[in-house]
């Protein structure tokens, strides 16, 4: 299937490795050019080097520091020369207990998972449908539709944006102008966070990581951890032309484990 985005701009945050690389991976296969962000500067430019490497005819840029400032969301948006998609991406805070959290953890969540995608959104989605085209995905997580207990800062952050979009998503002046906006959710993914996660709930809980990496490898419907070249792909398909009749979506990918119908 051609996705009809050949030629395009995107901007895709935090894109050095895990998920946002595989969305950036995806979108540049289907000749889209794109503008990658991340804070470390040797990683960035290593997956900068094997997105040139996939497709010639596009042009892959780099932008080095922190998406979550004024400072680095401006640094981003001027090396895209216009921005047609939008990817949305912060790596998510860490779990704990909400008692020990005070206002200052609450805000670095809240700043990363929520404030910072809805900068971006605000600064580009008035000229997509200047345009008449535009895409933004938000890579949230499957703890919007069941949360984690163990971590409040995401489900509280991401949910907030969830609840921010459906509302905008839905604004005729945007859907319109085909300028769409949907959430992509992914559940366990092999990706470096499930990995340390998993190494800091071995570590506290006494138990072997390989043990409980595979226990939780089992509990999956489909007995495998999501790759980040598939969860790449769906992003790709959602940021392409053939989906213009789809905004404020919640698409889940996390091999079946969320139970519920809806």
């Amino acid at each position: 299937m051609d996705l009809g985005i050949a030629g395009k701009w995107a901007l895709v945050c935090a894109a050095s490795k895990g998920l946002g690389k595989g969305c950036a991976e995806a979108l540049v296969r289907e000749g889209v050019n794109v503008v990658v962000t991340a804070r470390g500067v040797e990683a960035l430019e290593a997956t900068a080097a094997e997105l040139r490497a996939l497709n010639a005819a596009v042009e892959v840029r780099t932008v080095a520091g922190d998406i979550t400032t004024e400072a680095g969301r401006a640094a981003a948006l001027a090396a895209c020369p216009q921005v047609d998609i939008l990817v949305n991406n912060a790596g998510g805070p860490p779990a704990g207990d909400f008692r020990e959290w005070t206002r200052e953890t609450w805000i670095a969540a809240l700043d990363g998972n929520m404030l910072t995608p809805i900068a971006l959104i605000k600064a580009t989605v008035d000229k997509m449908a200047e345009r008449g085209y535009g895409r933004v995905v938000n890579i949230t997580s499957a703890a919007v539709k069941a949360p984690y207990e163990a971590l409040g800062l995401s489900n509280g952050a991401r949910t907030g944006l969830t609840g921010f979009v459906a509302g905008l998503a839905r604004q005729p002046k945007l859907a319109s102008r085909n300028v769409t906006i949907n959430n992509l959710l992914p559940g366990p993914f092999d990706t470096e966070r499930l990995r340390s996660n998993t190494a800091a709930i071995a570590n506290k809980s006494g138990q072997a990581f390989d043990a409980l990496w595979e226990s939780r490898r089992k509990s999956n419907p489909t007995q495998r951890f999501g790759d980040a070249r598939e969860f790449g792909a769906m992003c790709a398909f959602i940021c392409s032309t053939h989906t213009g009749y789809m905004t404020g979506q919640n698409v889940l990918m996390d091999g079946g484990s969320y139970p519920g119908t809806f």
